[in-house]
């Protein structure tokens, strides 16, 4: 259950690669690189940065660092690092949606396979409603759900109502940190708490292991609406601060300022199922910030009551 198999599960579906310090990048688009773990803040030079784009062809890298680097957007990490988690001790709206999702469907591992093919549409369902229909297709999804399939640390948990699946998630467990790679339900039944008693089962489970110390819920998102997390914190989950960093190819770098962002909200609202110019426009927006002082920096709301302290300490 390390990054080793991690690895061999993004090689089976995607490009991936790694700089000589042994951090392993991978494919989000054409040229453009996420770092892997995700839960984990990288501490790595711009110089070394700047080769690895430069001698492997790559236009961008993206990755999280600690509050005290100098460059990189606010941003935030979703987590639950309690030692456990009591439905007792949730606000009464989660107590109340886990409850009713806990009488509507029964949680429990299901296969790969299953999560391949049944799970797409809830996939597909999930992506509309953030609306990011394009931003994945069915077959990238089953070659994903399979590639996991055999891989020691590897999960997929579902919600079935009735024997059918309406919520569905894809875990990886390395080292301390369980991480909920991907979550998605059908839109019919969001309403009987699925998501929530889903999210919860599977927290509580992961967090009875011996040696797991948290459970990774995401990364802030470069494209996905504030409301995608907003969910995750109302189930107990918080925003741990880090920086996100963006880095560009020295080449495209210059190309990125106020005015090439301004044309692609522009083109975004011109065209706003095209993924591709949502995915562009994030990058575009957290390249700018992070270039900022983090107190002239447009902070996300899931920080906002941390602000003064974080700067504070810093």
């Amino acid at each position: 259950m390390n990054q080793e198999t991690f690895s061999h599960w993004l090689i089976k579906q995607n490009d991936i690669t790694q700089t000589k310090n042994g951090f392993l990048w991978y494919s989000l688009g054409p040229g453009i690189f996420q770092a892997f773990p995700y839960h984990e803040t990288l501490q790595i030079s711009t110089k070394e940065l700047l080769e690895f784009l430069k001698k492997n062809f790559k236009i961008a890298l993206r990755y999280s660092t600690s509050l005290a680097d100098s460059e990189g957007r606010i941003s935030y990490h979703v987590v639950w690092d309690q030692p456990e988690i009591d439905l007792n001790r949730l606000s009464k709206s989660a107590r109340y949606d886990i409850k009713m999702g806990l009488n509507y469907a029964l949680y429990e591992p299901i296969s790969f396979h299953r999560l391949a093919e049944e799970g797409w549409q809830l996939r597909k369902e999930t992506l509309e409603r953030q609306g990011r229909l394009g931003a994945e297709s069915e077959k990238g999804w089953k070659k994903m759900c399979l590639a996991a399939d055999g891989l020691e640390g590897f999960e997929a948990w579902g919600a079935l109502h009735e024997g059918r699946l309406v919520a569905a998630i894809l875990t990886f467990s390395m080292e301390d940190t369980v991480s909920i790679l991907y979550q998605q339900s059908l839109t019919a039944h969001l309403k009987y708490g699925v998501n929530n008693a889903l999210a919860y089962t599977f927290t509580k489970t992961a967090l009875s292991r011996p040696g797991i110390r948290q459970v990774f819920y995401g990364l802030h998102s470069l494209d996905a609406p504030p409301s995608v997390d907003q969910f995750k914190f109302r189930m107990g989950f918080r925003a741990k601060p880090v920086r996100q960093r963006v880095v560009f190819h020295p080449w495209v770098a210059p190309l990125v300022n106020n005015v090439s962002l301004k044309l692609l909200s522009e083109l975004r609202r011109l065209f706003p199922r095209a993924s591709s110019l949502a995915k562009a426009e994030g990058m575009f927006l957290f390249y700018l910030e992070g270039k900022k002082p983090l107190h002239l920096q447009n902070w996300p709301e899931a920080l906002l009551d941390q602000r003064d302290q974080i700067l504070a300490s810093l």
